[in-house]
C-alpha cells in the first residue's frame, strides 16, 4: 500500500469503515507483533498488546493529524502500552517457546548478534544462534529501558533513527545515542554470558 492509499485509508477509517480500519490492521500488524513480542518476551502478552493498540488507535484516530507519520504516530502507542507492561512485570521471567522461538533464531536476533559483532558469523557461530536466543533475551531485559526500546524499534521493528525520534518524543541525537549506548552495552552483556558459559563448560576453568 502506497502513501497515498494510506492516507485514504485513515481518512475513510476515521469515518467508521471498517474495510478501512481493517486494512491498516493488516498492514502494521506484523511489525507491531513482532515488537510486542521481543519487548516482552512473551506471545501471551504480545497478543494481549495487540488487541489494546488497535482500540487504542480506534478510540484515538480522530485525533490523528494527517502529517505523513502515521506508523510514527501508530509505535508511539504501541511503545507506551510496552512501557507500562513492562513496568507492571519487570520481574517476570523472560523466554521463547515454541513456534515465536523458531521462527526468531534464524532472524531477529541474527541481525542483532551480527552487528554486534560487526561482521558476518562464522558457521558455527551461526549454528550457536539459536542457543543465544535466551541469553539475548535476558542481556536485552537488563538494559536501561530507553536504550532497550531503541534496540528494538531499530532492530527489531526496522524503523529509522529519524522514525524512532519522532515515536520516542525524542531528539535524533538522543535517540542515536541511546541506540549506541545500547549496542555497547548489549555487547558486554553478551561477551559476560558467554564467559560464564564457557566457564561452566570447562568446569570452571577458562582456557585461553
Amino acid at each position: 500500500m502506497d502513501d497515498a492509499s494510506v492516507r485514504q485509508a485513515i481518512e475513510l477509517a476515521k469515518r467508521g469503515d471498517a474495510p478501512a480500519m481493517h486494512q491498516l490492521v493488516d498492514l502494521f500488524a506484523g511489525r507491531i507483533f513482532g515488537f510486542f513480542y521481543r519487548s516482552t518476551g512473551s506471545r501471551a502478552d504480545a497478543e494481549d498488546l495487540m488487541q489494546e493498540v488497535f482500540v487504542r488507535v480506534v478510540r484515538m484516530l480522530s485525533q490523528y493529524q494527517d502529517d505523513g507519520r502515521f506508523e510514527s504516530w501508530l509505535f508511539r502507542i504501541a511503545a507506551n502500552l510496552v512501557r507500562d507492561r513492562v513496568r507492571q512485570q519487570r520481574r517476570r521471567p523472560r523466554h521463547l517457546s515454541g513456534h515465536g522461538a523458531d521462527s526468531t533464531r534464524h532472524g531477529n536476533e541474527s541481525q542483532v548478534l551480527d552487528e554486534l559483532a560487526g561482521q558476518e558469523p562464522a558457521a558455527d557461530a551461526r549454528m550457536a544462534l539459536g542457543e543465544d536466543v535466551d541469553a539475548l533475551n535476558a542481556a536485552l531485559a537488563q538494559l536501561p529501558d530507553g536504550e532497550r526500546e531503541v534496540i528494538m524499534l531499530r532492530h527489531f521493528s526496522q524503523m529509522s533513527f529519524k522514525e524512532i525520534a519522532e515515536t520516542t518524543g525524542t531528539p535524533l541525537g538522543t535517540a542515536l545515542a541511546r541506540g549506541h549506548r545500547g549496542l555497547r552495552r548489549l555487547r558486554e552483556l553478551m561477551e559476560s554470558q558467554e564467559t560464564a558459559r564457557r566457564t561452566r563448560q570447562s568446569g570452571g576453568k577458562l582456557s585461553v
